[in-house]
């Protein structure tokens, strides 16, 4: 079930989701609306033929901080990660689900590629993996709105919250855009293989 706005509202004051700060206005009919943070990880493809999963990406990204009054183009087929400039959260009984703008999706911008799940117990400042699909570029400015988060109740709390110890919680608690930590998950397999052999 999705949270209406007056639930929304409930629930901040009780902690069950966090939004901090909260800009007036925020709260829509079933969502907050979000705004973007000013830093970035783009991809630096000099001297890289490919991305290999099975091994750390952080050599091949750049991070760009922008000014507080300062922009970010993204080109029309870039891929960049940036993050929220909220901290959102959430208890074990609930989930979040980042969602992009109408406004801006009518300019090409698509804001998350798959990413865009706020597991129950994680609390961060949601990274946006940004993609212009339109044919011109695209000025991003420190503060914009640029998404939107919407929050479901659970049917029963979680067993196990995101950040638990006995979990791969690769990207617990995050305040900046962080490189992909695919490659650890290629450990944790080989793990698995060996205790079932």
């Amino acid at each position: 079930m999705i949270l209406s706005d007056r639930d929304i509202k409930r629930a901040l004051e009780e902690g069950q989701i966090v939004v901090e700060p909260l800009f007036k206005k925020a709260i829509q009919p079933a969502s907050v609306d979000l705004h973007l943070d000013k830093n970035f990880l783009l991809f630096n493809r000099k001297g890289y033929t490919c991305i290999d999963v099975k091994n750390p990406v952080d050599n091949l990204m750049e991070k760009i901080v922008i000014n507080d009054d300062g922009f970010f183009i993204i080109h029309p087929g870039e891929f960049v990660l940036g993050n929220v400039y909220e901290t959102t959260g959430v208890d074990k009984s609930t989930v979040g689900r980042l969602e992009g703008k109408s406004s801006l999706g009518r300019i090409g911008l698509i804001i998350h590629a798959t990413a865009g799940f706020l597991d129950p117990g994680n609390k961060l400042k949601l990274t946006l993996e940004l993609s212009n699909v339109g044919s011109l570029p695209i000025k991003l400015y420190y503060k914009m709105p640029i998404a939107q988060i919407a929050f479901e109740q659970l049917s029963s709390p979680a067993e196990i919250e995101y950040g638990d110890r006995r979990l791969n919680s690769k990207y617990y608690g995050d305040t900046e855009p962080k490189a992909s930590m695919m490659h650890k998950n290629f450990g944790l397999a080989d793990m698995i293989e060996e205790k079932k052999t």
